[in-house]
């Protein structure tokens, strides 16, 4: 009986950590979009680092890179909108039921999941994404992103790192 209590009660922490790394993800990711369309015009540009770091506003009706942008509007919200919230609730209730995954993974799941989200509550309830961040590191630039694909990359990151260093791992051996 200790045991399963036990069971429960780790998977109940567990679970708690994932909805708290979601929130996070999700409330920063809003939070600055919310400051960004009060604040800052539609293309208005700011240098936060002299040709490095720009923050320019760009609603972004397509999506990475404006892919889709000119796609009809009722196939634009299948690809863009209903696919993206099925694909999101599978993962998240997979997250949250399957027991056996890494803490690494979950958090990668988690942020790559936060991410997501905060894109789709801004196509539903604008039909676009607000995009704000420019990055110039001279050997690359990226294009006009938010903190929303921070968090999706970030995870995305963490995915292959550690599939990386897994793959590395049972060469070795």
């Amino acid at each position: 009986m200790l045991k399963i209590l036990s069971m429960n009660t780790n998977r109940l922490l567990r679970n708690l950590c994932i909805v708290i790394l979601l929130i996070s993800n999700i409330s920063c990711d809003q939070i600055s979009k919310i400051m960004v369309r009060k604040n800052i015009h539609p293309h208005e540009q700011i240098e936060v680092i002299e040709n490095h770091l720009t923050l320019m506003r760009v609603e972004n009706t397509g999506a990475f890179l404006s892919l889709g942008d000119s796609l009809p509007y009722y196939l634009k919200s299948i690809i863009l909108v209903l696919f993206p919230v099925f694909a999101l609730g599978f993962g998240l209730v997979f997250i949250l039921k399957k027991n056996n995954i890494p803490m690494i993974s979950l958090l990668a799941f988690s942020f790559v999941i936060g991410g997501g989200i905060g894109n789709i509550l801004d196509r539903i309830r604008y039909g676009s994404v607000t995009d704000f961040l420019h990055l110039d590191l001279i050997i690359f630039q990226t294009g006009i992103f938010n903190m929303a694909d921070v968090s999706i990359m970030t995870g995305l990151l963490i995915i292959l790192f550690t599939a990386f260093r897994r793959t590395a791992y049972n060469v070795s051996n």
